[in-house]
Order: C-alpha cells, then sequence, then structure tokens
C-alpha cells in the first residue's frame, strides 16, 4: 500500500454496492414470490385447472433457466454494470405488460418473457460484487442478498393479499414493475464495474480490494467454457443447486395452494404463513455466512467452512419437512416447515459463495450454469407438481424434497471451494 493511502482511512462504497445488490434481490423475490398469490387469484378469473396452472408458473421458471448462462456470459463480457440496468428494465417491462393479459396464453407469453429477464439477476449481481467484495467478506454478503431476497419473499404474500383485494390480481405486476424501474436509475448512477472507475472509492479502499483480490480486467475478451463446464467440481455444485431450487421452488410458487387445498386455510392466512415460513429463511440466509466466514477466518479452510454449514442445513430440512407433514396441528406444522426453511437458506450463502471461490473472474458464467441448471431442473418439477399433487397427495411432494435434501447434503460434501475452475485467467 504506498505511504498515502496507509495514512488514509478506507471509503466504504462497496458496502454501498453490497446495498444495491441487496435491494435488487429483495426486489428479484418480490417480483418471484406473488406470482404464487396473483395466479390463484388470476385462476377464479380464467377457471383454469391446476394443471394449467402449473404450464403458467413452469413457463416463467423455464425462461429462468434458459437465460441464466446468456446472461452470465454478457456480464463476464460486457461487464454488469449496462448488463443488469438491461435485464431489470427488461423485466420490469414485461411485468407491465403482463398486467393486461386477457387469456391463459398471453399469460404464459408474458410470464415466460418476464422470466428470461430475471434470470440474468443473481448471476450479473454476482459478477458485480466479484470486483467489490474481499474473500473474507463473500459469504457474509451472500447472506445478506439472499436474506434480501427472503425478506421480499416475507413480506410480498402478505402485502400482495390486500392489493389484489383491493385491486384484483393485475395490479401487483405494474407495481412491481415499477419499482424495479426506479431502483435500475440509481444503479447506473451509482454503480461502476471496478473500484478504479468509481469516482468515489480512496486509494486506501482501492488498494486493499486490489490486494486482496488482484487487479484482473473487470470485462474477459474471452470466456473459457471448456474449464468450466468440463469440471466435475462445476457440475456438482450445478446437480446440487438442482436439489436447493426443487425444493425452494415448493415454498416460493406452490406453499400458498398447498396450504388452502390440503390444510383448508383462506388466502389471507395462507399468505400469512408463507411469509413466517419465508422469514425464518431470513434468518437462515444471514447466519449461513456468518458462520462460514467465520470458519475461514479462524481455520483458514475454505472447503470445510463451506462444507459443514451447507451440509448441516440440508439435515435439519430432510429432518423437519416430513415432521411437518405428519403434524396435524397447523401452528405446529408452520413452525416446523420454518425450521426446515430457515436450514435449507443456511446453505444458499454458501453455494453462492463457492460460485465466487472458484470462478474468479469469470464468476458471472460459473454462478449462471449453477443457476441455469437447477432453475432448469425446478422448472420440469414445478410442471409436473399439479398433476403429482393430484395423483399421489401432497404429501408425497413434500416426502420428495425431504430426499432431495439428502442427496444435496452428500453432493455438497464432494465440492472443492479451494480448486479454481479457470487455471488460466482469459484476457
Amino acid at each position: 500500500m504506498s505511504s498515502s493511502a496507509a495514512t488514509m482511512k478506507p471509503t466504504r462504497v462497496r458496502h454501498m454496492v453490497l446495498f444495491l445488490a441487496v435491494i435488487l434481490y429483495m426486489t428479484t423475490y418480490m417480483d418471484r414470490t406473488f406470482l404464487s398469490t396473483a395466479i390463484p387469484a388470476a385462476q377464479k378469473e380464467f377457471l383454469f385447472s391446476d394443471i394449467t396452472m402449473a404450464s403458467i408458473l413452469a413457463a416463467h421458471q423455464l425462461a429462468y433457466g434458459l437465460f441464466q448462462i446468456p446472461s452470465g456470459w454478457l456480464a463476464d463480457r460486457f461487464g454488469p454494470r449496462s448488463v443488469l440496468a438491461s435485464l431489470v428494465l427488461w423485466w420490469c417491462g414485461f411485468m407491465i405488460v403482463t398486467s393486461f393479459a386477457g387469456s391463459v396464453l398471453a399469460l404464459q407469453v408474458g410470464l415466460f418473457l418476464f422470466g428470461a429477464g430475471e434470470a440474468g439477476a443473481f448471476p450479473v449481481a454476482n459478477r458485480a460484487l466479484s470486483r467489490w467484495l474481499l474473500p473474507s467478506e463473500r459469504a457474509f454478503a451472500q447472506g445478506a442478498t439472499h436474506a434480501g431476497s427472503r425478506f421480499g419473499g416475507f413480506i410480498t404474500p402478505f402485502l400482495v393479499v390486500f392489493i389484489i383485494a383491493g385491486y384484483g390480481w393485475r395490479a401487483p405486476f405494474w407495481m412491481l414493475g415499477l419499482i424495479g424501474i426506479f431502483w435500475v436509475a440509481v444503479w447506473v448512477w451509482y454503480y461502476r464495474d471496478s473500484p478504479a472507475e468509481h469516482p468515489h472509492v480512496n486509494a486506501a479502499e482501492r488498494e486493499r480490494i486490489e490486494a486482496a483480490i488482484g487487479t484482473a480486467p473487470s470485462r474477459a475478451k474471452v470466456i473459457p467454457w471448456k474449464q468450466i463446464l468440463g469440471s466435475r467440481n462445476m457440475w456438482t455444485l450445478a446437480a446440487m443447486y438442482a436439489c436447493y431450487s426443487i425444493i425452494l421452488i415448493i415454498f416460493l410458487t406452490w406453499f400458498p395452494k398447498y396450504l388452502i387445498s390440503a390444510r383448508g386455510a383462506d388466502l389471507k392466512l395462507a399468505g400469512l404463513c408463507t411469509s413466517i415460513v419465508l422469514a425464518a429463511g431470513m434468518v437462515g440466509d444471514l447466519l449461513g455466512g456468518v458462520i462460514s466466514d467465520y470458519l475461514v477466518h479462524r481455520t483458514g479452510k475454505v472447503t470445510f467452512s463451506r462444507r459443514v454449514v451447507a451440509i448441516a442445513g440440508f439435515l435439519i430440512t430432510a429432518i423437519f419437512i416430513p415432521i411437518s407433514v405428519f403434524s396435524e396441528d397447523l401452528v405446529v406444522s408452520i413452525a416446523c416447515f420454518g425450521i426446515a426453511v430457515f436450514g435449507l437458506e443456511l446453505t444458499v450463502s454458501n453455494s453462492w459463495a463457492v460460485t465466487l471461490d472458484i470462478g474468479g473472474t469469470f464468476a458471472g458464467s460459473c454462478s449462471a450454469v449453477m443457476n441455469s441448471f437447477g432453475n432448469l431442473c425446478s422448472a420440469v418439477f414445478t410442471s409436473q407438481v399439479g398433476a403429482f399433487a393430484t395423483g399421489y397427495g401432497w404429501n408425497a411432494v413434500f416426502y420428495t424434497i425431504a430426499a432431495l435434501a439428502i442427496v444435496a447434503a452428500f453432493l455438497f460434501s464432494r465440492i472443492h471451494a479451494d480448486r479454481p475452475l479457470v487455471t488460466t485467467q482469459a484476457g
């Protein structure tokens, strides 16, 4: 560090960058979670079946999975500032357009295009953080961003119920779309692709960041897909995340329907219970990141630190989902579902921290592969939930995702966070 920087107190622009990412994650999950309440309300207007409802939700989820990798590539190639702004404008625009849907087909097309833009949110935001955060801040940062997303998921069902009651199921589409457009204006004004480009970063903060993560270019001319896609570590991470995504999608999109159909709850009670369960996940997001970073600091073993927290979280989920289903008391059931989601969310900050650990300059592409595979698998699963629940009952759905939690715990035990996917950085 230069002598002038050594005597200067570092600025904390990177923390403001993290704050903007947290707000984006919160907005993204508000935009995803409200569908679980709005689409059942639209079902009453259009009179479609649960199987058709599954196809509508799957259209969004399919696009969300398909467009992860292109979005991550764009961020690595052209920088996350402009790419993320463009993607948010895209999906918010199509949210507003979807509010005018007059048929089931229009809903499906609107949600597909909405999901195509939203697909880039997490991998591109992850890439945006990769040039700003210190390694010792990564798991906490991932916990904070995902806690923001779950906070959005927590408040959305409760709020959307009242919006729909007052203004109809179309209103949340354009209300949330306008919120996203405002975020874009703030992002373009404040964010830069690297600390060296930001006018408010002083020499002390810039040199601290560069000493920790180097001075690789903020944009890559070539993405080394052969090394990324040829890595067993990458595909183990992706398979683990597929299990996680399938479990999570049940709570994001089908849980209110389960409470109404299997537990006899009305729309307001279902919204309240969903909010409570997702709030428990928010605690898990923060705690998982804090514990993992603490273990990295104390042991210096990044693989051990990521694994121990994630494996414990998945096992908690596997234990408490069956208990929740068995319980006939709704209060006890919701409490146990909350513990299950808490365990599930202990894992997510570690999953995304691993993409930073092993991805480096190509964190956008690496996280996109993980998130794409996970969401494509969850899209396939989502499309079959209506028929599965109709044929075998809701208990079978939850026993299946409990089994997937055990599979995910095993897969995480095979992930190596200390092995970079790309051995040489592309220029």
